[in-house]
């Protein structure tokens, strides 16, 4: 796939897409519209919808503002919705369902960080150009007032949009210090959009990078999961990465472009890393679903052991021995520092832990018991896992790349000609606990557990075995205890 940033739009076809949409959400905004106008507020959609509308990207989540408080708005669209809730009623947010159309209506507002503070100060304005001029970039920065349809562009986003490029209302500088976490939308939007990054914005991007610390983890780490399952992630990261950004919400990845030996005898991790993401959501159409954020953030981190094991060895050789559980260990602290759920942590570290591990296959030498333990470490990451493993191959020798991509076809083959004779997803001993402490006449205990442990391990090495079979390895490993 590639990253390169998108041709320019024309305005005719900018106007002709929004007409179209316009005509699809009619009866949704020209409805809402009358509600708000006949109660003597102003209501117009704004935002994402205005700017995906001009792209052909279209949706049925709608953003409004208005000049009704948010009591006001709960009140007007009680009767015309189909459900109502006020989760976002302290930042003055009413969302709503009609139909098959999310609407949320927000206030105008302006938000603002104190120096020291992770929580934005939420305060009501009185006009649209105002809010309009507090938004982060231009492209969000437009209107459309309904239900006149009046368009509202104060700033030149529709220039922008047609430019591909994402500029700030006011001066950068003042939009990242009022919100420091615009600065990952910058790169979100950049990876979502297939947009160019103004040279201004990434300058104060780059001066101001600290400030995002003051920023909740949980807030970083929702922009990072976007941006990375984002159609462009090439972009997005390579700004977080140049502007420094990087440095303070995923260290991990700037540490990888590392400084070449004299000898440039091995691969620049970091480009191989992003290829390496490439190749994996071109490979996603495996996990039959959308973007996928576990194989992705995988891919991404696969690698982040390497500076920590990296040495130089007699002759120019550059090992980096035992990366992997390296990669691991630290993949794990990094997603426990962005407040990740234990699934999500525990799915990609194994993902990384095992990376390597199809490297001892060879050319098929591996038996039956070590295909076994493959798909049982997996567990259920091994589709995944195939993911990762295929591509973790970048090399540009294509007979090498060949051999490998037939290697791992025959590993897969193998898996599946096991798994058909042996379930190897839900591996167990041959005999239960119930089983154990019957047959060996104890109660329970460790060693009901050093039992069922030896039984497993005979099933991983020697395959399924018979009731009776079974029965004889257990009495024979306790006598000889």
């Amino acid at each position: 796939m590639s990253d390169a940033v998108l041709e320019p739009l024309t305005i005719v076809e900018i106007q002709r897409r929004v007409g179209a949409e316009l005509t699809r959400i009619g009866s949704v905004i020209d409805e809402l519209g009358a509600l708000f106008d006949g109660a003597g507020e102003e209501l117009a959609l704004v935002g994402g919808p205005v700017r995906d509308a001009m792209i052909g990207r279209l949706q049925n989540d709608l953003d409004f503002t208005t000049s009704a408080r948010p009591e006001v708005t709960e009140r007007l669209v009680a009767g015309w919705a189909d459900a109502v809730w006020d989760m976002g009623r302290d930042f003055g947010t009413i969302g709503c369902r009609k139909g098959e159309w999310q609407v949320e209506i927000t206030t105008y507002r302006s938000e603002t960080y104190d120096p020291a503070s992770r929580n934005p100060d939420v305060s009501f304005g009185d006009s649209l150009a105002g809010d309009l001029g507090r938004r982060d970039f231009s492209v969000n920065s437009m209107a459309v007032r309904v239900p006149s349809r009046e368009f509202v562009d104060p700033h030149g986003g529709i220039v922008d949009l047609a430019e591909r490029v994402l500029r700030t209302p006011g001066t950068p500088e003042q939009s990242f210090s009022d919100d420091p976490l615009r600065m990952m939308r910058a790169a979100r939007f950049a990876a979502q959009l297939g947009f160019s990054v103004a040279p201004d914005v990434v300058e104060a991007m780059t001066a101001m990078a600290a400030r995002i610390e003051i920023i909740s983890a949980e807030r970083v780490r929702d922009e990072l999961v976007k941006l990375v399952c984002a159609p462009h992630p090439r972009l997005g990261l390579t700004l977080l990465v140049e502007t420094g950004l990087a440095e303070h919400v995923l260290p991990e990845l700037p540490a990888l472009a590392l400084e070449r030996d004299e000898h440039h005898r091995h691969k620049d991790v970091y480009e191989h890393t992003l290829t390496v993401l490439e190749q994996s959501i071109d490979l996603e159409h495996r996990l039959g679903g959308g973007p996928d954020f576990v194989a992705r953030f995988a891919a991404l981190m696969h690698d982040v052991g390497k500076p920590r094991t990296r040495r130089f060895e007699a002759g120019g050789i550059v090992t980096f021995h035992h990366h992997d559980v390296v990669g691991a260990k630290l993949t794990r602290k990094r997603m426990k520092a962005l407040r990740f759920s234990n699934s999500d942590i525990d799915a990609v570290s194994t993902l990384v832990e095992l990376h390597l591990r199809f490297h001892g296959y060879g050319s098929g030498e591996w038996t039956d018991s070590a295909v076994r333990r493959y798909v049982r470490d997996a567990g259920d990451q091994l589709e995944r896992l195939h993911i990762l493993t295929r591509a973790d191959c970048t090399t540009r020798n294509q007979r090498k790349a060949d051999r490998l991509r037939r290697t791992y076809d025959s590993l897969e083959e193998r898996i599946a000609r096991l798994g058909e004779e042996e379930e190897l997803a839900s591996i167990r001993p041959d005999l239960d606990g119930n089983q154990i402490m019957t047959i060996l006449g104890i109660g329970p205990g460790r060693e009901v557990g050093q039992a069922y442990a030896f039984l497993l391990e005979l099933r991983m090495e020697e395959g399924p075995k018979s009731p009776e079979e079974a029965e004889a390895a257990l009495r024979a490993w306790w006598a000889g205890r």
